[in-house]
């Protein structure tokens, strides 16, 4: 990556410098404006010549992304395979209606941004609306074992729904998000994927949208089957910090949703947030960071943006 030099105006507590320590970034003002009124700032000169040689002292260490509604815009196709496992298995809550339990747009936006996971999700709402009738189960199972049964076939064939569904061919990567891989490879910096679904789907996932040799190239992979606790829950991303050998703070993870940003702060991890129309509503407050796609986002602006977090911390 190329070597960028400019002037700071010096002392570093100065006005100016605390002007540029303050994140820049939303939707509508991107990082590369930032950087086209670098030479506009009229910095005092000084003896003292700055060199911000982004590849070898980067305060990025590893690019950390979310899968599902950031690699892909995939929760209406969640939405889709678990409404087809319910038809598929009769599947029918208290009081019993003659249709199968069907999850509508407006419902799932809402219980996806408040549960990770998708047993998770079939528990909670199973739990506070009754367990149901179901081709597995004549009457609601009673005991935690037939519940986990019915939760484990449903989740199951679910799975592999999904799965037919991207191998369809029909489903692309978001705006920005090969790019961003590439760079970040190409500039030393460590790459990890860390989803809260499924392992098998999120590798049919990545295999199909990322391609073979960027899969095959990250330097930590982790799903929901490979931690305890789920998104909000910080486990999976200090998980992958550990396995990766980097600090929290040289982390920057990219997500979609609420959930996913409580995971990721809560892990000591700075986080931009790349939202979808199920999420744009919501309260991102604690991001450095948000956009509606990676189209304009470049390395080097997630570069700069956490130098100032860290900076202004």
């Amino acid at each position: 990556m190329a070597t960028t030099s400019f002037l700071l105006p010096s002392p570093p507590h100065s006005a100016t410098f605390r002007r540029l320590a303050t994140p820049l970034f939303s939707p509508t003002h991107h990082s590369s404006s930032f950087l086209r009124r670098l030479p506009a700032l009229s910095l005092r000169k000084s003896s003292r010549t700055v060199v911000c040689a982004v590849a070898a002292s980067s305060p990025l260490h590893a690019l950390i992304f979310d899968c599902d509604g950031v690699i892909l815009e995939s929760e209406h196709l969640h939405r889709q395979a678990y409404n087809d496992a319910f038809a598929h298995f009769n599947v029918k809550c208290p009081p019993f209606s003659s249709e199968p339990l069907y999850w509508d747009v407006e419902f799932y936006d809402e219980l996806q941004n408040q549960v990770g996971g998708g047993k998770p999700k079939m528990r909670w709402y199973f739990g506070k609306n009754g367990w149901p009738i179901s081709s597995v189960f004549e009457t609601p199972p009673s005991t935690d074992s037939d519940r986990e049964k019915l939760v484990d076939v449903l989740q199951d064939w679910k799975t592999e729904r999904y799965k037919d569904i991207i191998k369809s061919g029909t489903v692309e990567p978001r705006p920005g998000v090969l790019r961003l891989m590439d760079e970040a490879k190409g500039a030393g910096i460590k790459l990890a994927v860390c989803s809260a679904a499924t392992k098998s789907s999120v590798i049919l996932c990545l295999e199909n949208l990322i391609g073979l040799d960027r899969f095959r190239g990250l330097d930590c992979f982790l799903a929901g089957d490979d931690v305890k606790e789920k998104k909000p829950d910080p486990s999976i991303y200090i998980t992958a910090a550990k396995k990766l050998g980097v600090e929290s703070k040289n982390c920057l993870v990219v997500e979609d949703s609420v959930i996913g940003l409580q995971a990721a702060t809560g892990a000591g991890m700075s986080c931009i947030i790349t939202y979808t129309s199920s999420t744009a509503n919501q309260d991102f407050g604690d991001a450095i960071a948000k956009y509606p796609d990676l189209s304009g986002v470049r390395l080097e602006d997630l570069e700069i943006l956490l130098q100032n977090t860290l900076v202004a911390s």
